[in-house]
């Protein structure tokens, strides 16, 4: 979870953030998650694994302003082929949802550049898991 107070570059004349940036505050959250779980995009190379973003949702149901302070929550949902990072925005002071989304991304092995169709162990382990 994390804080962000829109700054004025985000926003439109109407001041409402262009709906382009909430990518971006998902991205903050989730690089906040994976520190969280000790697998950060520079771990995740080291460990011999590339995790591109294959594909993107986002619902909104309200528009964060100039100014405000919004909450981005983000947790893992699926883990075991793909990684699925589901988020929500919500107004600090309210409450209030925002917008929803979620990430699919998938593990593609460094040294051959192909995708795995199950996620490898050093995933399972950072969540504190045992792979089957």
């Amino acid at each position: 979870e994390v804080e962000i107070e829109v700054p004025f570059f985000d926003v439109d004349l109407m001041e409402i953030v262009w709906h382009g940036h909430y990518v971006k505050y998902f991205e903050v959250a989730r690089c906040a998650l994976l520190d969280k779980i000790g697998y950060n995009y520079m771990q995740m190379r080291a460990s011999g694994y590339t995790w591109p973003v294959i594909d993107l949702r986002i619902r909104y149901a309200g528009s964060a302003k100039f100014g405000q302070k919004i909450i981005v929550r983000a947790d893992i949902s699926e883990w075991e082929n793909r990684l699925k990072i589901n988020y929500l925005i919500v107004d600090k002071l309210t409450g209030i949802r925002l917008t929803r989304g979620y990430t699919y991304q998938v593990a593609v092995d460094r040294a051959t550049d192909e995708m795995c169709y199950e996620s490898p162990a050093i995933l399972w382990e950072k969540l504190g898991l045992h792979k089957p």
